[in-house]
């Protein structure tokens, strides 16, 4: 089954993608999500996907993200697809509502939810959504929806969208680097 058009507002890859993206900020401040700039950077994140202002995280909002961020951090360490597919159904099993079509009063086009309202807590809207989305893409590929970056120097998430085999680096750049590192050590 392809999945076309859009299910959380945005497409399937878009809301993966932001799954990636606030993953890679919030495991960066899981140990300190006080850190200064942390609610600035994760305001920005949102914003770049398109989140309606006004974007309002509290100090219980941050360290809730940040757990998570802890959560969703194993589905893209998962490996494998069934590993993936189980953590991510014991995610939504504990936490997702059924199904419902919201516009947010209107304020944008009919999208799917399964946090429990439109004015769910920041963490339990993005632990939903997100997990959502990487279902989506985990039925559509039959693979992971995303991983870690092997590349040492790096570790950044990023979400499997490709017809080909696993990614194991989140970059070109990333490959690249480690493939010269490879060839000059040999």
């Amino acid at each position: 089954m392809t999945v076309q058009g859009t299910l959380l507002g945005t497409s399937v890859r878009d809301a993966a993608q932001r799954a990636a993206d606030v993953l890679a900020l919030l495991l960066s401040r899981a140990g300190d999500p006080g850190r200064p700039g942390g609610r600035d950077a994760l305001i920005a994140v949102l914003r770049a996907h398109g989140e309606p202002e006004p974007i309002e995280i509290s100090d219980a909002d941050l360290a809730a993200l940040c757990q998570a961020a802890l959560d969703l951090k194993e589905v893209f360490a998962a490996g494998g697809v069934a590993t993936a597919a189980d953590r991510i159904n014991a995610l939504l099993g504990a936490r997702a509502h059924p199904p419902r079509l919201t516009t947010h009063d209107g304020g944008s086009g009919w999208h799917v939810h399964v946090d429990g309202s439109d004015d769910a807590p920041w963490a339990e809207w993005f632990l939903t959504s997100s997990c959502l989305a990487l279902a989506v893409l985990l039925a559509e590929r039959q693979a992971p929806p995303g991983g870690f970056c092997q590349s040492p120097s790096c570790g950044r998430p990023f979400v499997n969208v490709g017809r080909g085999s696993v990614r194991r680096y989140c970059s070109a750049a990333c490959g690249t680097r480690e493939r010269v590192a490879r060839h000059r050590s040999e």
